[in-house]
Order: structure tokens, then C-alpha cells, then sequence
């Protein structure tokens, strides 16, 4: 038998005002994301920005619908639009935040795994690494590098894309 770890790695800042202006202001993007949130059912809000290599900012929300499950989170709706409107300008970095009528968000909020995954086709399409900020409302703020650090164990079937 052999025996494997994993480790994952990522930085935390106390809050929006320790980052660096540029990430910062990305952060404060994905809050205006949260305003275009269509979720009547779960009250729960997500909003995404993307800063492209060419500084264009794009957003994404997420998106319910009452026809369970036709909705989409605001990473994919994000991630999509820069797929079909803007491939050939490299994603640098992802903000993603939340907001709930229910109850506070006092740390940030991860994405789904079929988010990590549209995220890890992305990274390999443009052949490089994405920098993903998660921010809660008024708490700490996480920095990921690579979405290895979010999913160890991509899915990739390389045989799948040659034919």
C-alpha cells in the first residue's frame, strides 16, 4: 500500500482593506454582482466578477429558477459569458462573495464542485492559473492560487479532448 497526502494552500486576510487596490476592487465588483441576484427561493445571493488580462471586468450572479434545478451560480454565469463572448483575454482573477437575508455571513463562501470544475476547463483552456478571491461580507478574505488548491483531483480525460 502506498500512502498519499494532499495539501492545499491558500492566504487569508483579515478583511477588504488589508488586499491590494486592484483585488479590492474586484471584490467590491462581485458585491455589485449580488444586486442582478434572481434568488426568490433560497434568499441566498452570490455575485462573481472576473478581471480579464485586459483589465474588462465581467460579472455574474447567481440565477434561480422555479424549475429546480434550472438555475446556475454566479461563478458559471460569470465564467460562460467569458467563455462565449471573451476566450482569447486570459481570466487573472476571480472575486466571489455572498449575501443572505436569512442570517450573516461572517466567512467567505466556497464553490460547488461543478463550479471548481467549469473553473479547472477554464484554466486549462487559456493554459493558465486563476487567482480566486472569497470575501465574506465583513470578515476575512481568502486568496486561492490554481484551482489545484480547490480541487486536487481533476477531472480531464485527455483522450476525450484529441478526438
Amino acid at each position: 500500500m502506498i500512502s498519499h497526502e494532499i495539501k492545499i494552500a491558500f492566504d487569508e486576510y483579515e478583511s477588504l482593506a488589508d488586499l491590494d487596490k486592484a483585488d479590492r476592487q474586484l471584490c467590491l465588483e462581485a458585491q455589485k454582482a449580488l444586486k442582478n441576484s434572481h434568488s426568490p427561493y433560497s434568499k441566498f445571493r452570490v455575485g462573481a466578477a472576473l478581471r480579464l488580462q485586459s483589465g474588462k471586468i465581467l460579472h455574474g450572479s447567481n440565477q434561480e429558477n422555479v424549475a429546480y434545478p434550472s438555475g446556475l451560480c454566479a461563478e458559471r454565469v460569470a465564467l460562460f459569458n467569458w467563455g462565449a463572448n471573451h476566450p482569447d483575454d486570459p481570466i487573472e482573477a476571480m472575486a466571489v462573495t455572498a449575501h443572505s437575508d436569512e442570517f450573516p455571513i461572517v466567512k467567505p463562501i466556497t464553490s460547488c464542485g461543478s463550479c471548481l470544475q467549469v473553473l479547472a476547463e477554464c484554466e486549462k483552456k487559456q493554459n493558465q492559473s486563476i487567482k480566486i478571491i472569497l470575501h465574506a461580507e465583513d470578515g476575512p478574505v481568502w486568496i486561492i492560487k490554481g484551482i489545484e488548491n480547490q480541487l486536487p483531483f481533476l477531472f480531464f480525460e485527455e483522450r476525450i479532448a484529441t478526438q
